[in-house]
């Protein structure tokens, strides 16, 4: 991982919140981060959709469809709670592409089952972002952020499951038309 994790100098503005101005920092740095790493995983999800070409070219791009539509409001909720707690909510692509920790998406892919795997991947780091920072957030003492953290990663988890199982499937049905030729 690259060194995104260093706080970032972060600008308050005043609120009424009992948490400490530090934590209040802290809180909005990890928030930040996500919000870059959760723009930057929608684009990827879109560039899938829109590139995808297979025989369950309709299931994938609904699901990628659907994916970006969930993505999309945890942008939301993120640059909400950010700016709750007295932040600024970073979200520029420019922002997004400094700040992410997700790898770039690669452009080359011709197959549905690359675009897929692609995609499990990414889910997979961003849901290992999502964990620890159910628990930074949980040590910082801040429940509510931490909860939606447990939201977002619970639908992520599953979006995950989808991707795994259809990569599964897949494979599955390769060998055994590769096994029917013989």
């Amino acid at each position: 991982m690259n060194d995104n994790r260093k706080p970032r100098c972060t600008r308050l503005a005043a609120t009424r919140n009992s948490t400490s101005l530090e934590v209040q920092a802290q809180l909005i740095d990890i928030l930040n981060q996500t919000l870059a790493t959760t723009i930057d995983l929608k684009t990827q999800v879109k560039q899938a959709r829109w590139n995808v070409k297979s025989m369950n070219f309709r299931y994938l791009c609904e699901l990628f469809h659907e994916m970006a539509i969930e993505l999309e409001v945890y942008i939301d909720l993120l640059a909400e709670r950010i700016t709750t707690l007295g932040g600024l909510a970073k979200g520029t692509a420019r922002s997004a592409v400094k700040h992410s920790i997700l790898p770039e998406y690669p452009l080359h892919l011709t197959e549905c089952q690359e675009y897929v795997a692609s995609l499990a991947e990414r889910l997979a780091i961003y849901g290992s972002l999502l964990w620890e920072n159910i628990d930074r957030t949980a040590i910082l003492g801040d429940a509510d952020t931490a909860y939606l953290y447990a939201e977002i990663s619970r639908v992520i988890d599953k979006r995950l499951w989808f991707l795994d199982k259809q990569l599964m499937t897949s494979c599955f049905e390769e060998n055994h038309q590769v096994a029917s030729h013989n």
